[in-house]
Protein backbone atom coordinates (compact mmCIF):
# COMPACT_ATOMS: atom_id res chain seq x y z
CA UNK A 1 0.00 0.00 0.00
CA UNK A 2 1.14 3.50 -0.22
CA UNK A 3 2.57 5.91 2.66
CA UNK A 4 2.19 9.24 2.54
CA UNK A 5 5.14 11.60 3.17
CA UNK A 6 5.12 15.58 3.11
CA UNK A 7 8.23 17.19 1.10
CA UNK A 8 9.02 20.94 1.81
CA UNK A 9 5.55 21.71 2.52
CA UNK A 10 4.31 20.91 -0.82
CA UNK A 11 5.57 17.65 -1.90
CA UNK A 12 2.97 14.30 -1.43
CA UNK A 13 5.18 11.13 -2.03
CA UNK A 14 3.89 7.44 -1.32
CA UNK A 15 5.96 4.30 -1.54
CA UNK A 16 3.76 1.52 -2.64
CA UNK A 17 4.65 -1.26 -0.25
CA UNK A 18 2.19 -4.09 -0.89
CA UNK A 19 3.52 -6.20 1.98
CA UNK A 20 2.42 -9.05 3.81
CA UNK A 21 3.21 -11.43 6.56
CA UNK A 22 3.30 -15.42 7.08
CA UNK A 23 1.45 -16.47 10.14
CA UNK A 24 5.20 -17.66 11.24
CA UNK A 25 5.72 -13.82 10.88
CA UNK A 26 7.80 -13.57 8.00
CA UNK A 27 8.07 -11.05 5.83
CA UNK A 28 6.68 -11.53 1.96
CA UNK A 29 6.56 -9.36 -0.53
CA UNK A 30 3.34 -9.47 -2.46
CA UNK A 31 2.99 -9.51 -6.51
CA UNK A 32 1.23 -6.70 -6.78
CA UNK A 33 4.60 -4.47 -5.17
CA UNK A 34 5.61 -1.09 -6.79
CA UNK A 35 8.85 -1.60 -5.59
CA UNK A 36 10.81 1.84 -5.89
CA UNK A 37 7.95 3.67 -7.09
CA UNK A 38 7.55 7.47 -6.43
CA UNK A 39 4.36 8.57 -6.43
CA UNK A 40 3.25 12.06 -6.75
CA UNK A 41 -0.24 13.01 -6.81
CA UNK A 42 -1.07 15.43 -10.41
CA UNK A 43 -1.95 18.37 -7.74
CA UNK A 44 1.33 18.40 -6.09
CA UNK A 45 3.10 17.83 -9.04
CA UNK A 46 1.85 20.81 -10.86
CA UNK A 47 2.69 22.66 -7.33
CA UNK A 48 5.68 21.88 -7.56
CA UNK A 49 6.54 23.10 -11.57
CA UNK A 50 6.32 19.27 -12.35
CA UNK A 51 6.13 18.77 -16.21
CA UNK A 52 6.25 15.79 -18.44
CA UNK A 53 7.08 15.58 -22.31
CA UNK A 54 6.79 12.45 -24.28
CA UNK A 55 10.42 12.15 -26.24
CA UNK A 56 10.58 11.05 -29.82
CA UNK A 57 13.43 10.62 -32.23
CA UNK A 58 14.42 13.69 -33.68
CA UNK A 59 17.19 15.45 -35.31
CA UNK A 60 20.29 16.68 -33.57
CA UNK A 61 23.76 17.71 -33.98
CA UNK A 62 27.55 17.16 -33.04
CA UNK A 63 28.58 19.99 -30.76
CA UNK A 64 32.49 20.87 -30.34
CA UNK A 65 32.53 22.61 -26.41
CA UNK A 66 34.98 25.96 -26.17
CA UNK A 67 34.93 29.16 -25.14
CA UNK A 68 34.99 32.43 -26.71
CA UNK A 69 34.18 36.39 -26.19
CA UNK A 70 31.63 38.43 -27.66
CA UNK A 71 32.28 41.75 -29.33
CA UNK A 72 31.42 44.49 -30.92
CA UNK A 73 31.15 44.22 -34.72
CA UNK A 74 33.56 46.50 -37.26
CA UNK A 75 31.96 49.34 -37.12
CA UNK A 76 29.83 49.01 -33.77
CA UNK A 77 31.35 51.55 -31.88
CA UNK A 78 32.18 54.89 -31.98
CA UNK A 79 34.18 56.91 -29.43
CA UNK A 80 33.81 60.47 -28.94
CA UNK A 81 37.06 62.48 -28.16
CA UNK A 82 38.11 66.04 -27.40
CA UNK A 83 38.58 69.20 -29.75
CA UNK A 84 40.31 71.24 -27.53
CA UNK A 85 42.28 71.15 -24.44
CA UNK A 86 40.02 72.49 -21.33
CA UNK A 87 38.20 71.26 -18.14
CA UNK A 88 35.50 69.06 -19.55
CA UNK A 89 31.92 69.12 -18.29
CA UNK A 90 28.94 66.04 -18.64
CA UNK A 91 25.50 67.49 -20.44
CA UNK A 92 24.54 64.60 -17.87
CA UNK A 93 25.37 62.14 -15.51
CA UNK A 94 25.92 59.38 -18.01
CA UNK A 95 25.56 55.86 -16.53
CA UNK A 96 26.37 52.81 -18.85
CA UNK A 97 23.71 51.53 -21.33
CA UNK A 98 22.01 55.20 -20.81
CA UNK A 99 20.78 56.01 -25.17
CA UNK A 100 22.07 58.72 -26.45
CA UNK A 101 21.35 60.17 -30.24
CA UNK A 102 23.40 61.41 -32.92
CA UNK A 103 24.08 65.45 -32.87
CA UNK A 104 23.25 65.55 -29.15
CA UNK A 105 25.87 67.12 -26.62
CA UNK A 106 27.82 65.23 -24.12
CA UNK A 107 30.33 67.34 -22.97
CA UNK A 108 31.47 71.01 -22.88
CA UNK A 109 34.89 71.79 -22.89
CA UNK A 110 35.80 75.35 -21.13
CA UNK A 111 39.66 76.68 -22.81
CA UNK A 112 39.08 79.91 -20.68
CA UNK A 113 41.85 78.99 -17.64
CA UNK A 114 44.46 77.98 -20.03
CA UNK A 115 48.17 79.93 -20.50
CA UNK A 116 47.88 80.98 -24.00
CA UNK A 117 44.35 82.38 -23.29
CA UNK A 118 40.57 80.80 -24.43
CA UNK A 119 40.93 78.83 -27.79
CA UNK A 120 36.88 79.05 -27.98
CA UNK A 121 36.60 83.00 -27.77
CA UNK A 122 39.99 82.95 -30.34
CA UNK A 123 38.49 81.18 -32.61
CA UNK A 124 34.93 82.39 -32.53
CA UNK A 125 36.52 86.00 -32.92
CA UNK A 126 38.67 85.22 -35.36
CA UNK A 127 35.88 83.70 -37.31
CA UNK A 128 33.78 86.30 -36.84
CA UNK A 129 36.66 88.68 -38.35
CA UNK A 130 37.29 86.65 -41.53
CA UNK A 131 33.59 86.58 -42.43
CA UNK A 132 32.96 90.14 -42.56
CA UNK A 133 36.49 90.63 -44.40
CA UNK A 134 34.71 87.98 -46.96
CA UNK A 135 31.50 89.78 -47.41
CA UNK A 136 33.78 93.13 -47.66
CA UNK A 137 36.21 91.76 -50.25
CA UNK A 138 32.80 90.45 -51.62
CA UNK A 139 31.60 93.69 -52.65
CA UNK A 140 34.69 95.38 -53.70
CA UNK A 141 35.33 92.48 -56.19
CA UNK A 142 31.50 93.63 -57.54
CA UNK A 143 32.92 97.64 -57.42
CA UNK A 144 36.09 96.18 -59.44
CA UNK A 145 38.61 97.66 -56.45
CA UNK A 146 40.06 94.39 -55.44
CA UNK A 147 42.27 92.24 -57.11
CA UNK A 148 41.84 88.55 -57.80
CA UNK A 149 44.67 87.83 -55.52
CA UNK A 150 43.01 90.10 -52.49
CA UNK A 151 39.89 88.20 -52.94
CA UNK A 152 41.50 84.80 -52.82
CA UNK A 153 43.69 85.35 -49.62
CA UNK A 154 40.21 86.92 -48.10
CA UNK A 155 38.48 83.82 -48.89
CA UNK A 156 41.01 81.25 -47.71
CA UNK A 157 41.27 83.29 -44.17
CA UNK A 158 37.45 82.71 -44.40
CA UNK A 159 38.00 79.04 -45.13
CA UNK A 160 40.63 78.25 -42.40
CA UNK A 161 38.90 80.43 -39.66
CA UNK A 162 35.38 78.48 -40.07
CA UNK A 163 37.33 75.08 -40.41
CA UNK A 164 38.40 75.69 -36.66
CA UNK A 165 35.69 77.63 -35.46
CA UNK A 166 33.55 73.83 -36.63
CA UNK A 167 36.36 71.91 -35.47
CA UNK A 168 35.82 73.55 -32.03
CA UNK A 169 32.38 72.64 -31.90
CA UNK A 170 31.02 76.51 -32.61
CA UNK A 171 31.57 77.70 -28.92
CA UNK A 172 29.11 80.18 -27.59
CA UNK A 173 30.63 83.08 -24.97
CA UNK A 174 28.71 81.41 -21.85
CA UNK A 175 29.28 77.05 -22.09
CA UNK A 176 32.61 76.55 -23.99
CA UNK A 177 32.92 73.90 -26.56
CA UNK A 178 30.04 71.70 -27.37
CA UNK A 179 31.08 68.18 -27.95
CA UNK A 180 28.19 65.90 -29.34
CA UNK A 181 27.57 62.31 -30.39
CA UNK A 182 28.82 61.31 -33.00
CA UNK A 183 26.57 58.77 -33.78
CA UNK A 184 23.26 57.42 -32.07
CA UNK A 185 23.32 54.51 -29.57
CA UNK A 186 24.32 53.74 -25.97
CA UNK A 187 26.96 54.65 -23.52
CA UNK A 188 29.48 51.87 -23.38
CA UNK A 189 31.89 53.84 -21.37
CA UNK A 190 32.35 57.24 -20.27
CA UNK A 191 36.30 58.10 -19.60
CA UNK A 192 36.39 61.20 -17.72
CA UNK A 193 34.72 62.07 -14.39
CA UNK A 194 32.91 65.55 -14.12
CA UNK A 195 35.59 68.84 -13.90
CA UNK A 196 38.72 66.91 -15.41
CA UNK A 197 41.21 68.46 -17.42
CA UNK A 198 41.11 66.81 -20.83
CA UNK A 199 43.90 67.42 -23.66
CA UNK A 200 43.07 67.55 -27.51
CA UNK A 201 42.19 64.07 -28.86
CA UNK A 202 41.96 62.46 -25.43
CA UNK A 203 38.81 59.76 -25.64
CA UNK A 204 35.71 60.83 -23.23
CA UNK A 205 33.10 58.16 -23.98
CA UNK A 206 32.50 54.95 -25.89
CA UNK A 207 29.26 54.66 -27.55
CA UNK A 208 28.17 51.15 -29.15
CA UNK A 209 25.68 50.61 -31.23
CA UNK A 210 24.25 47.07 -29.65
CA UNK A 211 22.96 46.20 -32.83
CA UNK A 212 25.75 43.25 -34.46
CA UNK A 213 27.87 41.54 -32.39
CA UNK A 214 30.48 38.99 -33.25
CA UNK A 215 30.79 35.92 -31.01
CA UNK A 216 34.13 34.43 -31.33
CA UNK A 217 35.27 30.74 -30.62
CA UNK A 218 38.72 29.83 -30.01
CA UNK A 219 38.73 26.08 -31.01
CA UNK A 220 42.16 24.16 -30.00
CA UNK A 221 44.09 23.02 -32.56
CA UNK A 222 43.68 19.27 -32.36
CA UNK A 223 39.75 20.04 -33.42
CA UNK A 224 41.00 22.15 -36.65
CA UNK A 225 39.73 19.37 -38.97
CA UNK A 226 36.38 19.89 -37.50
CA UNK A 227 35.73 23.61 -38.38
CA UNK A 228 34.56 22.83 -41.72
CA UNK A 229 31.21 21.28 -40.55
CA UNK A 230 30.80 24.31 -37.89
CA UNK A 231 27.68 25.69 -39.09
CA UNK A 232 26.38 27.70 -36.41
CA UNK A 233 26.06 27.74 -31.90
CA UNK A 234 24.84 28.45 -29.20
CA UNK A 235 26.61 30.31 -26.23
CA UNK A 236 25.87 30.97 -22.54
CA UNK A 237 27.31 34.11 -21.34
CA UNK A 238 29.49 34.31 -17.88
CA UNK A 239 27.26 36.52 -16.11
CA UNK A 240 23.90 34.77 -16.88
CA UNK A 241 22.62 31.04 -16.76
CA UNK A 242 20.47 31.75 -20.26
CA UNK A 243 21.61 29.87 -23.68
CA UNK A 244 21.46 31.78 -26.64
CA UNK A 245 20.80 30.63 -29.91
CA UNK A 246 22.62 32.05 -32.72
CA UNK A 247 19.62 30.56 -35.11
CA UNK A 248 17.18 32.84 -33.45
CA UNK A 249 19.25 35.83 -33.44
CA UNK A 250 19.84 35.90 -36.82
CA UNK A 251 23.19 34.59 -36.82
CA UNK A 252 25.87 33.22 -39.45
CA UNK A 253 29.36 31.84 -39.27
CA UNK A 254 31.64 34.52 -40.72
CA UNK A 255 35.50 33.38 -40.64
CA UNK A 256 36.78 30.48 -39.76
CA UNK A 257 40.83 30.82 -39.26
CA UNK A 258 43.46 29.21 -41.51
CA UNK A 259 45.73 28.82 -38.10
CA UNK A 260 46.29 29.44 -34.97
CA UNK A 261 48.71 32.52 -33.78
CA UNK A 262 51.99 32.07 -33.00
CA UNK A 263 51.09 33.01 -29.40
CA UNK A 264 47.87 30.98 -29.45
CA UNK A 265 47.26 27.53 -29.53
CA UNK A 266 43.72 28.02 -30.59
CA UNK A 267 41.43 28.88 -34.00
CA UNK A 268 39.44 31.67 -34.22
CA UNK A 269 36.12 30.89 -35.57
CA UNK A 270 33.73 34.23 -35.73
CA UNK A 271 30.24 34.18 -35.93
CA UNK A 272 28.10 37.53 -36.66
CA UNK A 273 24.56 37.85 -34.93
CA UNK A 274 22.14 40.60 -33.90
CA UNK A 275 21.52 41.65 -30.26
CA UNK A 276 18.00 40.98 -29.45
CA UNK A 277 18.63 40.20 -26.51
CA UNK A 278 20.55 42.44 -24.34
CA UNK A 279 23.79 41.11 -24.63
CA UNK A 280 26.64 42.56 -23.31
CA UNK A 281 29.47 43.41 -25.39
CA UNK A 282 32.85 42.43 -24.10
CA UNK A 283 31.72 39.35 -22.27
CA UNK A 284 33.51 36.30 -22.03
CA UNK A 285 31.44 32.90 -23.15
CA UNK A 286 30.79 29.23 -23.17
CA UNK A 287 30.51 28.22 -26.99
CA UNK A 288 28.73 25.17 -27.99
CA UNK A 289 29.87 24.64 -31.79
CA UNK A 290 27.08 23.03 -33.79
CA UNK A 291 28.40 20.51 -36.42
CA UNK A 292 26.92 17.52 -38.98
CA UNK A 293 22.99 17.08 -38.03
CA UNK A 294 21.97 14.19 -37.00
CA UNK A 295 18.74 12.00 -37.38
CA UNK A 296 16.69 10.18 -35.32
CA UNK A 297 18.64 10.68 -32.42
CA UNK A 298 16.34 10.84 -28.64
CA UNK A 299 17.71 13.76 -26.61
CA UNK A 300 15.93 16.04 -23.22
CA UNK A 301 16.13 19.34 -22.32
CA UNK A 302 19.08 19.43 -20.23
CA UNK A 303 16.79 20.15 -16.77
CA UNK A 304 15.67 16.72 -17.25
CA UNK A 305 19.22 15.56 -15.90
CA UNK A 306 19.56 15.04 -12.46
CA UNK A 307 23.47 13.22 -11.21
CA UNK A 308 24.52 11.41 -8.15
CA UNK A 309 28.22 10.22 -7.95
CA UNK A 310 28.28 11.05 -11.25
CA UNK A 311 25.89 8.89 -12.46
CA UNK A 312 23.05 10.71 -14.62
CA UNK A 313 19.33 10.13 -13.85
CA UNK A 314 15.71 10.80 -15.51
CA UNK A 315 12.38 10.38 -13.95
CA UNK A 316 9.80 8.24 -16.30
CA UNK A 317 6.15 9.05 -15.43
CA UNK A 318 4.78 5.53 -15.63
CA UNK A 319 1.54 6.59 -14.68
CA UNK A 320 -0.62 9.21 -13.44
CA UNK A 321 1.14 9.32 -10.06
CA UNK A 322 3.93 7.35 -10.74
CA UNK A 323 7.33 8.19 -11.49
CA UNK A 324 10.82 5.73 -11.76
CA UNK A 325 13.71 6.69 -11.94
CA UNK A 326 16.11 5.75 -14.80
CA UNK A 327 19.55 5.65 -15.41
CA UNK A 328 20.80 7.03 -18.51
CA UNK A 329 24.05 7.10 -20.83
CA UNK A 330 24.24 10.57 -22.43
CA UNK A 331 25.78 12.13 -25.31
CA UNK A 332 27.00 15.33 -26.35
CA UNK A 333 25.22 18.20 -25.49
CA UNK A 334 24.76 21.84 -27.05
CA UNK A 335 23.59 23.93 -23.97
CA UNK A 336 20.05 23.25 -24.00
CA UNK A 337 19.61 19.56 -24.78
CA UNK A 338 21.59 16.36 -24.44
CA UNK A 339 21.41 13.14 -26.18
CA UNK A 340 20.34 9.85 -24.42
CA UNK A 341 21.97 7.20 -25.90
CA UNK A 342 21.15 4.20 -22.99
CA UNK A 343 18.19 3.86 -20.76
CA UNK A 344 15.47 5.70 -22.73
CA UNK A 345 12.81 4.54 -25.32
CA UNK A 346 10.84 6.42 -28.13
CA UNK A 347 7.27 7.28 -26.59
CA UNK A 348 8.21 7.32 -22.86
CA UNK A 349 7.08 9.97 -21.29
CA UNK A 350 10.24 12.28 -19.25
CA UNK A 351 10.08 14.49 -16.57
CA UNK A 352 11.71 17.50 -18.72
CA UNK A 353 10.97 20.62 -15.74
CA UNK A 354 11.32 20.28 -11.85
CA UNK A 355 13.00 16.73 -11.92
CA UNK A 356 14.67 18.33 -8.62
CA UNK A 357 11.64 18.23 -7.08
CA UNK A 358 11.05 14.49 -8.20
CA UNK A 359 14.46 13.27 -7.00
CA UNK A 360 13.60 14.81 -3.50
CA UNK A 361 10.67 12.75 -2.85
CA UNK A 362 13.05 9.63 -4.86
CA UNK A 363 15.36 10.49 -1.68
CA UNK A 364 12.82 10.40 0.98
CA UNK A 365 11.06 6.77 -0.19
CA UNK A 366 13.18 5.02 1.82
CA UNK A 367 10.82 3.58 4.98
CA UNK A 368 12.52 2.20 8.15
CA UNK A 369 12.41 -1.38 8.98
CA UNK A 370 9.61 -2.66 10.82
CA UNK A 371 7.90 0.67 10.29
CA UNK A 372 5.14 -0.43 7.51
CA UNK A 373 1.84 0.33 7.92
CA UNK A 374 -1.16 -2.23 6.86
Amino acid sequence: MRIYTHIAGYLLITVACGCSHSEEGAHVESPDTHGDEIILSPAKARAAGVEVTEITPSDFHGVVRTGGRIMPATGGESTVVSTVAGIARRSKDFVEGMPVSKGMTLFTVSTSSLPEGDIASKARIEFEKARKDKERADLLREEKLITDKEYREAEAAFDLARQVYDATGRPTREHGISIAAPASGYVKQCDIRDGDFVEVGQTLMTITQDRRLYLRADVPERLYGVLGEVSSANFRPAYSDRVFSLSQLDGRKISAGRGSADTSAFVPVTFEFTNAAGIVPGSYAEIYLITDPRTNVLSVPLAAITEEQGVKYVYVQVDEEGYEKREVTTGEDDGERIEIKEGLHAGERVVTSGAVHVKLASASAAIPEHNHNH
